[in-house]
This record gives C-alpha cells, structure tokens and sequence, in this order.
C-alpha cells in the first residue's frame, strides 16, 4: 500500500495529457494511489465517526471508450460492492484543484427523502456551515456554488431540483486549488480533509435517519 506524500503540481497535468489510453496510464499510475491511501488513511475515522464500516473505491472509469477523464477520486462508503447509489465521501482532483465532498448522487434511491431531510434542517445547515465550504449539483462539472451565496432561496431550490430532477445530485464540502500549500503536507492535507468531514457527518446522520423513519 503506498503512503500518501503529497501532490505535485505534475499531478493535476495529468488531466492536460491527450487521448483516453495515455490518460488514463498516467492517472492509474500517479494518481489512483494517492487517492486509494487518503481514503484508506481517512477509513477508520470516518467508520467511527458515522458508525458504519467505510470502504475504499477508487474510481475506475471503466465506461469510458473513447472521452479522456477530467476528473478522478476515491469514495468512501458502507458497501464493500459499490458506492454510488449510497451517501459516500469523496476526495478528489480536477486539473485546477482538488474537492473533499459529502455526496448523493444520480444513482442514489433515497435522493426525493434526503431532500425532504434537508429542507426540515435548513436553517440549521445555512447557519452552521463555515464560510470556506461549497456545494455542488453535478459531480460532472468542476464549478460549485460558495455556501457564503446560499440562502434560504438557493438551497430550496436545490432540494426542489433534488426531489423533482432524475440526474439532480446534491454535494457538499470544500476545495483546494492546486497551488494550496496544505496539499504538499501530507499530513495538513489529511487534517484538512478529517475536519471537513467532520462538519459534513450531520449530512451522514440525516441519511441514517431516513432509514428509521421508514421502518
């Protein structure tokens, strides 16, 4: 198992490497097992921060034929098999920085419940929340929305599109741009993202709830 030492800057141009075949032997070979020792050095904490046994799964890309990757990351999850269809965390990079997310994707069948959960804590979320966190509505896209501009407008319409939208998806957490300094010490970085998933357990919470309301 490697031990994780940092980013370089050579780690973010991989993502400016053409063609899918190159690309993909320079993240499975330079980033993959970065990301797969982060995740598995943040494993325990999360486990017994949430309760539940946490997984590490690197992201395969495996559908990919022709398109080069612009982005990568390792999840963390309750299931030994898959993630996506679960809340997992997420550590990742895009060329210009890198992500440490709280997600519920696509794929996930409790999105319409999670989003009624949301909209009852809203203004405990919107007041809680440190300044430096972000949110996401698509995994695709590098962009996220600073939870400073998220009102109680935004964030309705949010969970609007989470219960209403099938591709809709709903993330949360934090990013570094590629010159951060923390991102050389791979003991900061690790800090950095134990902390930011710490604040996001509550999301994790909401999600167990939904299990004990149904039953």
């Amino acid at each position: 198992m490697t031990t994780f030492n940092g980013f370089t800057q050579e780690d973010f141009d991989v993502f400016s490497i053409p063609g899918l075949e190159n690309r993909m032997e320079a993240l499975r070979d330079r980033l993959s097992p970065k990301l797969e020792a982060i995740a598995a050095e943040l494993a325990p904490d999360v486990t017994a921060m949430t309760g539940d046994e946490m997984y590490v799964h690197v992201a395969k890309h495996a559908r990919r034929k022709t398109n080069p990757p612009n982005d990568t990351w390792a999840a963390l999850a309750s299931n030994k098999r898959g993630y996506k269809k679960l809340p997992h965390f997420q550590v990742g990079l895009w060329e210009t920085h890198v992500f440490i997310w709280f997600a519920v994707i696509y794929e996930s069948p409790i999105k319409q419940d999670f989003a009624y959960k949301l909209e009852q804590k809203k203004s405990e979320i919107l007041s809680s929340l440190p300044e430096d966190f972000v949110w996401s509505v698509d995994h695709t896209k590098p962009e996220a929305i600073p939870h400073s501009d998220v009102d109680g407008d935004k964030f309705s319409s949010m969970t609007e599109r989470l219960k209403s939208v099938k591709k809709a998806e709903i993330l949360c957490g934090r990013q570094l741009t590629r010159g951060d300094e923390r991102l050389k010490d791979p003991e900061a970085f690790i800090n950095f993202c134990r902390e930011t998933f710490q604040t996001l357990e509550p999301f994790y919470r909401y999600t167990k709830q939904l299990e004990t309301d149904h039953q």
